[in-house]
């Protein structure tokens, strides 16, 4: 028999002829009491009778999609300018002229400094002098020795005298060449006296002033020029890390990264945020330190900008390996205890199950899953704390912390207000 409204008990007591205003109260409490079981019942009855009533709780879900994921190992280091040149004064004298800006772009053989030149000049002068003198002598031993070729020959002269002339010819000869050797020794000095860059690069400040005395005794230093594209980064890496990643490439558990012979490196800087250019690694040193265990790594970065400063501190993220069949997780979704690691898969009957799983390392913020699961299974992220036993769930793509969209968590709030629904009815025929 099917349960009479309110609307029609109440048109009931109505049309009794002698109705008083207390039967039509008691009318109006037994519609609402009637409403009321018969509410109760469908709930009981309803397909929601295992949670009350209330809709399935929203969890945020990430689904699998297993390939390829590099190994990344973040360790700290120093940057290093390419190639460093200390510019020194090779000539003694006075500092006359400061030729550069401090802090600017200088080119290789770019002037510098200027020493004072007139000492050099002269010894420049002298020797081109003693060259001459030493040449006009050859010549004239050179002469004498042709003549007395002939007279010997004649019996003009005898041959001790020919042995003596032609002795002084190659003395005078070998007088020529030590002059010709102090006159490119004197231009080299002179040519010290105008300091050249060495390298092409960045010029930090002057180490000495106009006037100072310079070269007197030692090669003075003047200034550095560094050049910083491309620049070095020194870091180190636990030598167990390192034979632990090269036994599992030669057992094939893991691949080199991007197939190449470089592995591929990234810079984060102090603030955090990571450099735009990535770098390469050039080499790993054979020797391991025996006080710390740690072997020495140097990568190359490109640095076109400047942005980048020798001795400055960064991390450095290596990818030196790829795991093949692996999914990186947010480190959330993952619960790590003594008896093994294992997250929460949501079926497709809304069912959640935990499932042991393999970690690598990890890549950031996330872990890197390499068994375990497969491709297109969901894996919760968050709502934890909505679980209740034998419940389900209903799945909604995960997103990280700030990009939720508007409204997202208040759908899940939303839901126990449901549960009271069905009191509104009694209210509304209460008025």
């Amino acid at each position: 028999m099917p349960t009479p409204t309110t609307t029609q008990i109440s048109r009931y007591f109505a049309a009794l002829p002698k109705t008083t205003p207390r039967q039509r109260v008691l009318a109006v409490a037994l519609a609402s009491s009637i409403l009321l079981a018969s509410c109760g019942k469908g709930a009981e009855g309803g397909p929601g009778a295992g949670g009350g009533g209330m809709p399935p709780a929203e969890v945020g879900v990430v689904t699998v999609n297993l390939g390829d994921v590099g190994l990344v190992t973040e360790l700290p280091g120093r940057l290093e300018a390419s190639r460093v040149a200390q510019v020194r004064a090779r000539a003694a004298g006075i500092l006359q002229k400061r030729l550069f800006r401090e802090g600017s772009d200088v080119k290789a053989g770019q002037p510098l400094f200027s020493i004072d030149p007139a000492p050099y000049a002269a010894a420049a002068a002298s020797a081109k002098a003693g060259q001459a003198r030493a040449e006009a002598n050859a010549a004239q031993t050179t002469a004498l020795a042709e003549r007395y070729k002939n007279l010997v020959e004649a019996n003009a002269v005898s041959k001790q005298e020919y042995a003596n002339a032609v002795a002084a010819q190659k003395q005078a000869e070998a007088d020529v060449a030590v002059a010709k050797a102090n006159v490119q020794t004197a231009g080299i000095n002179l040519g010290y006296a105008a300091v050249t860059s060495p390298i092409a690069g960045r010029i930090g400040r002057a180490l000495v002033t106009e006037g100072a005395l310079v070269g007197q005794g030692e090669a003075t230093q003047l200034a550095v020029v560094q050049q910083i594209n491309p620049m070095y980064v020194n870091f180190t890496q636990s030598a167990g890390e390192v034979m632990k990643l090269r036994s599992a490439m030669e057992s094939g558990q893991f691949k080199r990264a991007d197939g190449a012979s470089a592995a591929s490196v990234r810079i984060v800087m102090e603030d955090g945020t990571e450099y735009a250019k990535p770098g390469r690694l050039l080499f790993s040193d054979l020797t391991v330190d025996a006080t710390t265990g740690q072997i020495t790594l140097r990568a190359e970065v490109p640095n076109p900008t400047g942005e980048l400063l020798p001795g400055l501190y960064v991390r450095v993220r290596l990818e030196q390996a790829q795991a093949g069949n692996a999914v990186t997780l947010p480190q959330q979704a993952v619960t790590r205890s003594s008896q093994g690691d294992t997250v929460m898969v949501v079926g497709e009957d809304g069912k959640v199950s935990p499932r042991p799983v393999k970690i690598g390392s990890a890549k950031g913020t996330s872990w890197v899953v390499t068994s375990g699961l497969k491709t297109g299974e969901k894996v919760m992220v968050d709502g934890f704390q909505k679980l209740r036993p034998g419940a389900t769930v209903k799945p909604v793509p995960w997103q990280p912390a700030g990009a939720k969209p508007a409204g997202a968590p208040g759908a899940a709030a939303s839901a126990p207000s449901a549960a009271s629904a069905p009191a509104a009815p009694a209210s509304a025929a209460s008025k």
